[in-house]
């Protein structure tokens, strides 16, 4: 099944992958692994532990439950420019509170287009026909508070993956696949806390973890050669270091490992369930260590909570050159008016010593937002009239 096969490998590279790696590879749909939204793209990828907007749907639903009112929200990017192909995602949210649940419910679409292809036999090189290809998710959300510095979250996913619509010739699998998964998260995110030393840090530290794409194997052909989806752990850090009246800088960590088993076989790979334990130790510590991926930003914010603000935005993404290689730069800003908001951000490997042909360089995203209700100001959850 060539045609699949070439597709597959397609949709790992939309992932910015340098060479061939031990982890990522090994995972089908990586498209859920794309960091989807603008603001957290220009502060390295790192929204764990911000996640204070309907956005955090992905990187941590958890943080939803500290969250009034309601938004949606649209981003849309051009991936992999240096390749001159028609790769694109789009990335669609909505959070509601409601006060009957006590809590949000959440939903979230994610789009990734491969393009249009040529479909051709295998004896002849003449065209026979075209068709699209495509990997999307639909998410479903629910997020509340078990305490007033506690909120959990957790995400119902349907995955659907159609790199080719119709088998041809002696092909067995039609390369349309289904799936779901899980998301479970927790976040810390305490009021009232006293440091030795340091001081009362309430309000100004949250810290998050998400256990994401919990769920069985994908196939295209057989369940045979049934590949894992990319089960991801994600633990995220946000303080914010400086805030008076009309400023505040906000600091973010996060540190992620991709839960997949390696064997060589797709036969011999653990099933989800418990390569989210066996894969912390199928490696040498060393390794394991090297496999986690580091992501950091600042985010700057000026203005009236109440009326206009802007941000700017700085961060850096760090993988091992063995598991991945990618290394880059973020730029990005963004602005708030009434109940409106636009964010952008902007991939820059030069910045970080990378090729600048690099598939990621030059990636752009662009963020459409809509919040209505009680909101929070963009940051640690701070009050905003909006």
């Amino acid at each position: 099944m060539k045609r699949v096969f070439m597709l597959m490998l397609l949709s790992v590279m939309i992932t910015g992958l340098s060479k061939t790696t031990y982890a990522q590879g090994e995972a089908a749909v990586p498209f859920l692994l794309l960091a989807p939204d603008s603001r957290a793209g220009g502060i390295g990828e790192s929204g764990g532990g911000l996640a204070d907007n309907s956005a955090a749907i992905f990187w941590n639903p958890a943080g939803i439950a500290f969250l009034t009112g309601s938004e949606v929200s649209i981003t849309h990017s051009n991936w992999l420019p240096q390749f001159n192909l028609d790769l694109f995602y789009d990335y669609l949210t909505y959070r509601q509170y409601v006060d009957d649940l006590a809590g949000s419910v959440t939903a979230s679409i994610t789009y990734m287009n491969f393009g249009e292809f040529v479909r051709t036999a295998s004896n002849s090189p003449d065209p026979i026909g075209t068709f699209r290809s495509f990997d999307a998710a639909l998410t479903l959300g629910y997020a509340t508070k078990l305490h007033p510095d506690w909120g959990i979250g957790m995400n119902f996913r349907l995955i659907h993956s159609r790199l080719s619509d119709q088998p041809t010739e002696e092909e067995t699998g039609v390369g349309v696949a289904t799936t779901v998964s899980f998301d479970f998260a927790a976040m810390w995110r305490p009021a009232d806390f006293e440091i030795p030393f340091i001081g009362n840090i309430g309000n100004k530290l949250s810290i998050g973890a998400n256990l994401s794409n919990l769920g069985p194997k994908i196939y295209y052909i057989d369940q045979a050669q049934a590949d894992p989806i990319p089960t991801n752990f994600r633990l995220g850090f946000a303080f914010r270091l400086f805030e008076d009246e009309f400023n505040s800088l906000t600091y973010t960590l996060d540190f992620s490992k991709l839960l997949v088993d390696r064997a060589d076989s797709a036969a011999q790979r653990d099933e989800f369930y418990k390569a989210v334990f066996t894969a912390w130790g199928d490696q040498p510590l060393n390794e394991e260590l090297r496999d986690i991926v580091t992501s950091m930003g600042l985010e700057y914010w000026y203005g009236d909570p109440k009326d206009f603000m802007f941000a700017l935005r700085l961060g850096f993404f760090y993988e091992d050159p063995s598991y991945g290689n990618r290394k880059f730069g973020t730029f990005g800003a963004g602005i708030r008016y009434d109940v409106y908001g636009f964010d952008f951000s902007y991939i820059s490997t030069e910045l970080a010593g990378s090729d600048e042909n690099h598939p990621l360089a030059e990636t752009l995203r662009f963020t459409l937002l809509i919040g209505w209700g009680t909101q929070t100001a963009p940051g640690l959850g701070l009050p905003r009239g909006i």
